[in-house]
């Protein structure tokens, strides 16, 4: 198994009391989970290192690295379906990042409100 390289290891602005918390994969990446602020629904899962948390806590936006295309991106930049950040919150082990945000249009890349809903799995009882 390969491993994808990570985002540029630039010093980054992130506040030193929130960059030593957190407990990044050996990509530097932590991931973060998007969720509408007002109904709970799980919008979509996207990576961040602390350049992208910065730019997320500081812009009111949502910053996530691709790990596909190795830049980082804003949502809604290209798609108009953009995430307004309500709040960040570390878990508890401060290796996953809860965004919650107000979505506006789509969150799935593939024009769906969540990237969740497609799939759905059957459970087995």
């Amino acid at each position: 198994m390969t491993s994808t390289p990570g985002p540029p290891r630039t010093s980054s602005a992130l506040d030193p009391a929130i960059a030593a918390r957190l407990r990044r994969g050996p990509d530097g990446l932590v991931p973060a989970v998007a969720q509408q602020y007002d109904t709970g629904e799980v919008l979509m899962l996207g990576w961040m290192d602390d350049e992208a948390l910065h730019r997320t806590l500081t812009t009111g936006r949502c910053t996530y690295w691709s790990r596909s295309r190795q830049e980082y991106w804003v949502k809604g930049d290209t798609s108009g379906h953009f995430q307004h950040v309500k709040s960040v919150a570390l878990d508890c082990d401060a290796d996953t990042v809860l965004v919650k945000v107000d979505q506006v249009g789509a969150a799935c890349h593939t024009g769906a409100r969540t990237c969740f809903d497609a799939d759905v799995l059957p459970l087995s009882q």
